[in-house]
């Protein structure tokens, strides 16, 4: 998360992006961790966020790091799409870690997802 960071300009290094929608949990803004869902409340408006280019290792990737939440990233809520040449949907975008003070099940039980685009 960017902080006190200048948002009219781009960042040294990676790119900030903004009108990231979170299902099924809510962003805790203080905590700066994800948290349990308001009553009544779908979905929860990310902050802006910081990425960086890195690169990902292809195998033995662990969804055990302690700390953060693998969360999967879809272009709307539906969660489908056809399967492309790649073997992923064509609704998946990507995994994006965000910082967790619970279990990586946890979150999973839960369905939460970050979203592009919200259903009308």
């Amino acid at each position: 998360m960017p902080g006190n960071a200048n948002l009219d300009q781009p960042p040294a290094e990676g790119v900030y992006i903004r009108g990231l929608f979170l299902e099924g949990a809510r962003w805790d803004a203080k905590a700066e961790v994800l948290a349990e869902q308001l009553p009544k409340q779908l979905t929860d408006v990310m902050p802006v966020i910081r990425m960086f280019p890195n690169q990902t290792p292809d195998e033995g990737y662990t969804t055990s790091k302690t700390g953060l939440y693998r969360c999967p990233v879809y272009r709307t809520s539906a969660r489908r799409g056809t399967l492309s040449t790649t073997g992923h949907s064509t609704n998946f975008v990507m995994m994006m870690d965000l910082p967790s003070d619970k279990a990586q099940k946890h979150w999973i039980n839960r369905g939460v997802a970050l979203i592009l685009q919200l259903s009308i």
